[in-house]
């Protein structure tokens, strides 16, 4: 009995001496009754591994360089305050992880991009249910792959485009997840460029200055059941392909150059599931050629769609069209595009055969919003018996707008999806 516990006992010491430090690794608190009383002071003292507990407080801190792999955890969200002179958190190790804090008050600079929390050529990291207030950029991922963002609220107060930064922020990024964050008061909501095969579900990006999200150069990325509302713009896809935009909702982007979604030269994307409503112009495409737009909702927009004549083999397929001033308009009298199987609340056809669609082939695209794209004083005209006349009469003898811009089986009632 005595060589069998004399046994366990050498067992156990060579499992502590060969096991990995990271299962013992040690809590460091800053603040409360902790002789530790900055962050800067536990971020030095601490080894790769340790867990960083920040008690409630006010800490004025900022350059602090994370260089070995930590959590750092707040309790009860304790305020890391960068009294407005430079970054926070810089982030140089993987596998660090970033909870419960509030982090606010970056400095400004226009030589170099100041973050909350900047991530520089690391892999593996989670910032979670964190509170950015008043930060020049929020979250800044720099060459980094396989990171987490979620469940973050960036509150920022910007007034112009000079002076202010991206809430998230993704420069020659791979494999990220931007998951249940809220965002507002930035320059862009969530900014991605470079980027390739990340994801952002769930988020909800409002009131910011020009997009709420805004994709550069950025293949294989997708972007599902997000809110975009009251932006300067809700989404820009440009100079990118291969992009799924999935049930997501454009709301209340209105101005004069404002859209739901802007698509500037991309290639063989995916447009499905997707509200757009009270949009100045719900998606306008300009270069988008091989992208299918299947499935959508256009309420109350002033434009639905607008596709310029550059736009190629693009598919517009089963979706729904109400109460929008002008539902389609286009640059061009030529058409390379498929309009077919819509629900048109503008079309007075027949459905003799009693198939679901319209006999009558339907015509989007109206005479009138021609005219108003090219003189906007004729807006005034809008409600007129003339306009009235002249559409009809175009799409009767059509010679200004595209001939071959029509839906041959126009929808006879409103198309319900399956969003599930």
């Amino acid at each position: 009995m005595i060589k069998r516990v004399f046994n366990i006992s050498l067992f156990s010491l060579f499992c502590f001496i060969f096991s990995p430090p990271a299962l013992y690794s040690g809590v460091i608190y800053v603040g409360g009754e902790s002789n530790i009383i900055s962050i800067r002071q536990a971020l030095e003292t601490a080894s790769d591994g340790d867990i960083i507990i920040i008690k409630e407080g006010i800490y004025k801190e900022y350059n602090l360089i994370v260089s070995k792999k930590l959590q750092i955890i707040g309790e009860n969200y304790p305020v890391i305050d960068g009294d407005g002179k430079d970054e926070i958190f810089t982030v140089r190790a993987d596998g660090c992880v970033f909870k419960n804090l509030v982090i606010k008050n970056t400095g400004i600079s226009f030589l170099k991009d100041i973050a909350g929390i900047k991530v520089e050529n690391c892999k593996n990291v989670l910032i979670e249910n964190n509170i950015f207030d008043n930060t020049f950029f929020a979250v800044y991922l720099s060459g980094t792959d396989s990171c987490k963002i979620i469940s973050n609220n960036v509150i920022g107060s910007a007034t112009s485009e000079s002076f202010s930064g991206n809430g998230i922020h993704l420069w020659k990024c791979r494999n990220i997840l931007i998951e249940n964050n809220q965002v507002s008061g930035q320059r862009d909501g969530i900014y991605i460029e470079f980027s390739t095969y990340c994801k952002i579900n769930k988020n909800f990006s409002y009131k910011n200055l020009r997009y709420g999200l805004h994709f550069m150069f950025s293949e294989g990325n997708s972007y599902v059941k997000n809110t975009f509302r009251q932006n300067g713009a809700g989404v820009a896809v440009m100079y990118t392909k291969n992009i799924e935009m999935i049930n997501n909702s454009f709301e209340d982007n209105w101005g004069p150059n404002s859209y739901g979604l802007l698509l500037k030269d991309i290639d063989k994307s995916y447009i499905s599931g997707n509200s757009f409503r009270r949009n100045t112009t719900g998606i306008y495409m300009e270069g988008s050629n091989g992208t299918t737009i299947n499935g959508n909702s256009f309420f109350s927009n002033g434009w639905a769609i607008k596709i310029l004549g550059n736009c190629y083999e693009d598919s517009v397929k089963n979706n729904n069209f109400l109460n929008n001033t002008f539902d389609v308009s286009t640059n061009s009298s030529q058409n390379s595009n498929l309009f077919d199987s819509n629900y048109w609340d503008k079309y007075y056809g027949y459905d003799l055969d009693k198939d679901s669609f319209g006999d009558v082939p339907y015509r989007p695209v109206s005479l009138f919003s021609t005219v108003a794209e090219n003189s906007p004083d004729a807006m005034l005209l809008l409600r007129s018996f003339l306009v009235d006349l002249l559409d009809v009469t175009e799409k009767v003898f059509p010679v200004f707008i595209p001939e071959t811009l029509v839906d041959n089986k126009p929808q006879m009632k409103m198309i319900y999806y399956d969003k599930n």
